[in-house]
């Protein structure tokens, strides 16, 4: 079988697919900021001496991540419309991946805060530093500095997962992907064309991350410790 390729036919239709690019990284920063401090409250709650509190926050983290997030994604658009809440395709997509996106930030913040020496505990609390000084300079702090690449790697994820909201049409790089394949009938030039898309999304937000770390962490620079 032999196949001729003719990317010339998606031309016209690169205004859409940078787009649909800019929707996709919207959405990947929203959820990021949304997703890191609702996750690491979560993270507080699961630490917590509050027996209610710690169960609840971990009932949640163990269902959002053993359950597909298609399957969160379709409760809160289609679920939730059924009970009378309908919520645009934008909202909704934003919604389900803060959701599952903040479960996995808990974790992985938990950890790093489980890391914490209980001897710089005792020495915080020697030199009589309150309880949120403690959490914030002591705990949080360190522990974000300390699972960072973690995290980063969790929102780039995140960010190619932007590609299943189209399932509800949301007009992503995905979506529009499969608007301008139906139009074409040129689906193989046009997914090879996303996928080098999602490639060069990736290795900017790696870049900026990168960046942002280099910024708000600056014992780790000064100690020339890669991120």
């Amino acid at each position: 079988m032999k196949y001729k390729f003719d990317f010339g036919a998606l031309v016209e239709y690169w205004p859409q697919l940078l787009d649909g690019a800019l929707v996709t990284l919207e959405m990947t920063a929203i959820s990021t900021v949304s997703g890191l401090a609702f996750g690491t409250l979560v993270a507080i709650g699961r630490r917590s001496h509050n027996r209610a509190l710690s169960r609840l926050c971990g009932a949640y983290v163990e269902t959002v991540r053993n359950t597909p997030f298609l399957i969160q994604l379709f409760f809160i658009y289609f679920g939730l419309a059924s009970a009378g809440l309908r919520l645009p395709v934008f909202v909704a997509a934003v919604i389900a991946m803060v959701f599952n996106v903040a479960a996995y930030t808990a974790e992985i913040v938990r950890a790093g805060m489980d890391a914490t020496p209980r001897g710089q505990l005792e020495a915080a609390d020697s030199l009589g530093m309150s309880t949120p000084q403690i959490y914030w300079h002591i705990v949080l702090r360190p522990a974000l500095e300390r699972v960072y690449p973690a995290l980063t790697a969790q929102y780039i994820l995140m960010m190619l997962a932007t590609s299943v909201t189209s399932q509800i049409s949301v007009e992503e790089l995905t979506g529009i992907a499969n608007n301008v394949q139906s139009n074409t009938f040129r689906s193989f030039e046009t997914f090879i064309v996303v996928a080098v898309i999602y490639l060069v999304l990736t290795l900017i937000l790696k870049l900026a991350f990168w960046l942002l770390g280099l910024a708000l962490f600056t014992r780790r620079r000064r100690l020339g410790t890669s991120l």
